[in-house]
């Protein structure tokens, strides 16, 4: 099942390129936004993983340290096919040496404590370089150009195609949910979370095509730049559309859920079964420390993305590629 060509908001891709030709093209660093307490029942690894996925490294955590892989705590799943750093938490009740694990593709670079488990989502944000190696002749002002449009207006804040899934499997296996098939606690979660997205992006590619994703309007919700707070906007006064220029809030439309009166009534009876409470999303995606680096081979870009956000949704602004 291949993917709606959802709008982009600044024009055509620039040029084609090759993304991931090798891990080290794609390097996410994870940024917490908060200090470790120093002491406490749980270690804190910080490893630098290379092709491997995360959930398989808190497995080998797990067994390596002897604890129930539950009690292994990550902020976000990181790409696989790449290098990513990320922070793990471990219990210490068998007072670990991690001086001696050795897991394939993995490197400690740090061990802290802290009192509590690492949750789901506690990270700040994560930081990206992303070599994409164009496939043919670019235009270096046009490029710059784009970037600085980039700076200027956001990006749209679609779900990136990994959320869907090889070939729109994910897909397939929302309807294979909403249809009544039991799944595992993880897999009906992914079912639930690509019916969000997948709503989320359409609704989001209407805005972009009648270019009023980056403007409150009424009846939106407002997201405070940064935060998972928001606030409903009944009329758009002169305060808030100058705050939503300076990026201070962000306008943000539900994530569906029980109640939600979705087209595909299927998914609806789905998740007004299973009372999914519905949440929010912003719009519009603030890049920060976005940087270009141009040569003959290569396109290196650097940016700053918050938590929940997809640098897949970034690139393609910019271009297409294999």
């Amino acid at each position: 099942m291949s993917l709606p060509n959802w709008h982009r908001a600044h024009g055509e891709p620039l040029f084609h390129g090759l993304l991931r030709h090798k891990p080290e093209d794609f390097w996410v660093t994870e940024h917490l936004g908060w200090d470790l307490s120093g002491d406490g029942e749980h270690d804190y690894l910080w490893l630098e993983k290379t092709g491997a996925n995360t959930d398989w490294v808190a497995q080998q955590l797990a067994d390596y340290a002897q604890v129930p892989l539950n009690d292994v705590g990550f902020a976000g799943l990181k790409d696989r096919h790449a290098v990513t750093e990320q922070w793990f938490s471990v219990p210490r009740w068998h007072l670990p040496d991690w001086s001696a694990l050795a897991i394939d593709g993995v490197r400690v670079l740090k061990v802290g404590r802290h009192l509590r488990k690492l949750r789901r989502g506690a990270h700040r944000a994560n930081a990206f370089r992303i070599v994409v190696r164009p496939q043919q002749t670019l235009d270096p002002i046009a490029l710059k150009a784009r970037m600085e449009q980039l700076k200027l207006q956001g990006v749209p804040n679609y779900f990136g195609e990994q959320r869907f899934g090889r070939e729109g499997n994910n897909l397939r296996l929302a309807d294979s949910w909403a249809a009544g098939r039991h799944l595992s606690r993880s897999k009906r979660s992914l079912a639930i979370s690509t019916i969000r997205s997948w709503v989320f992006n359409n609704a989001l590619s209407e805005r972009v095509q009648t270019q009023c994703w980056n403007v409150l309007q009424p009846g939106d919700l407002a997201n405070l730049d940064g935060s998972g707070s928001v606030f409903s906007v009944d009329e758009v006064d002169r305060a808030l559309r100058q705050r939503c220029e300076l990026f201070d809030i962000h306008p943000a439309l539900p994530l569906v859920g029980q109640g939600s009166a979705i087209e595909q009534a299927n998914w609806q009876r789905a998740l007004d079964k299973a009372r999914v409470e519905p949440g929010s999303r912003s719009l519009r995606l603030r890049l920060t420390d976005l940087m270009v680096d141009i040569d003959e081979s290569a396109v290196v870009l650097r940016f700053l993305l918050p938590r929940g956000a997809f640098a897949t949704s970034v690139l393609r602004e910019i271009c297409s590629w294999d």
